[in-house]
Parts: structure tokens; sequence; C-alpha cells
């Protein structure tokens, strides 16, 4: 999960800038961001799942 730490820090980082081209790539980096921890949330609980 740190990568996702680092990640969510860059794209506060980023999309602290105005309108523009920058804070297009920011918005798309949070949305990564969000995709990429809802997949290991997913993941982690398909583990769960078949481990019980």
């Amino acid at each position: 999960m740190p990568f996702a730490a680092v990640m969510a820090a860059v794209s506060l980082t980023v999309a602290a800038c105005d309108d523009g081209p920058a804070e297009q790539v920011g918005e798309k980096v949070d949305e990564a961001v969000d995709d990429a921890g809802d997949a290991m949330e997913e993941a982690g609980e398909e583990v769960e799942k078949k481990a019980n």
C-alpha cells in the first residue's frame, strides 16, 4: 500500500495546480489511485472468501 500512498501524495500535489492540463492530469491520477485501491480491496475480499 505504500505505492498508493505515494500516488495519493503526488495526486494531491498536482491537483493543487490551477485549472489546466496539470489539473486534468491530477484528476486522472486521483482516479487511477482510487481504482487501484478499489481493486486491492476487492482482491483482499476474494482472498478472504477463499480462505474461509
